[in-house]
């Protein structure tokens, strides 16, 4: 049986809270064995609620490992849920600053030392009319071709029907379904060794978040939209990254 990945007093008190947090909704797994017991990894998966978070937290460390979120930088800035998130090994996300860059260097750091990075690329909660995956920012895909470690996609539906951010509805009864279901990690070989261009870094999210969006189909059994949704405030930074 594999070990629990070691962990420290603040992931210890994340768990103390997240862990009844995702008590709300009536959990399902499926393709835990897509985590790896040890190594680097990223982890990359859609996003509809606030609970996303210690659902999925949850769901890794049930897993028997620890995984570091890429978060919005305010989120740091909450008290005591920051410093749990800080403590933990979270890695803040910092848009629009010169500090930008820091965000995926430490994301970087964490993968060559081991970690198993969590990371949403649509960036916020979809704002998707039907709660399908928008289209996804390429800072993931960016770690995915320099880091040699899995790529793992994953998809989770039902914290939405418990706490809809957007709806400013929360109603943990009755209790819902919440699915979290992994796929196999995704060969990226063919797109590895070449310049990391705006347009392959671009092919190479839409290929993840397909992944993302075919797993969502399976667990919602419904038929996916063939492209991902494009809000007017997307398309401004799309046009922005594209000339980073």
């Amino acid at each position: 049986m594999a070990k629990r990945e070691r962990s420290g007093f603040w992931v210890n008190a994340a768990a103390a809270v997240f862990y009844p947090v995702s008590w709300l909704g009536k959990r399902e797994y499926r393709g835990v064995e897509h985590i790896p017991a040890t190594g680097g990894a990223l982890l990359v998966m859609n996003h509809v609620s606030h609970l996303d978070p210690p659902n999925d937290a949850v769901f890794v460390h049930r897993n028997k490992r620890v995984p570091r979120f890429m978060a919005k930088d305010a989120l740091f800035s909450v008290p005591v849920f920051g410093r749990m998130l800080a403590g933990s090994g979270g890695i803040p996300v910092y848009r629009g600053s010169a500090v930008a860059a820091d965000s995926l260097r430490a994301a970087h750091a964490a993968l060559r030392e081991g970690k198993l990075v969590l990371i949403y690329p649509e960036g916020t909660i979809t704002k998707d009319p039907a709660g399908w995956p928008m289209r996804a920012r390429t800072g993931a895909a960016r770690l995915a071709l320099e880091n040699d470690v899995p790529v793992i996609p994953g998809a989770r539906w039902g914290t939405n029907f418990i706490w809809d951010g957007y709806g400013k509805r929360f109603r943990p009864l009755p209790r819902a379904r919440v699915t979290t279901a992994l796929g196999a990690p995704i060969d990226l070989s063919a797109y590895r060794g070449k310049p990391l261009t705006a347009a392959l870094l671009r092919e190479v999210t839409d290929l993840m978040m397909g992944r993302v969006r075919d797993l969502l189909a399976e667990v919602r059994e419904e038929r996916a939209p063939e492209e991902f949704f494009r809000p007017a405030s997307r398309e401004r930074a799309d046009s922005a990254e594209s000339g980073s």
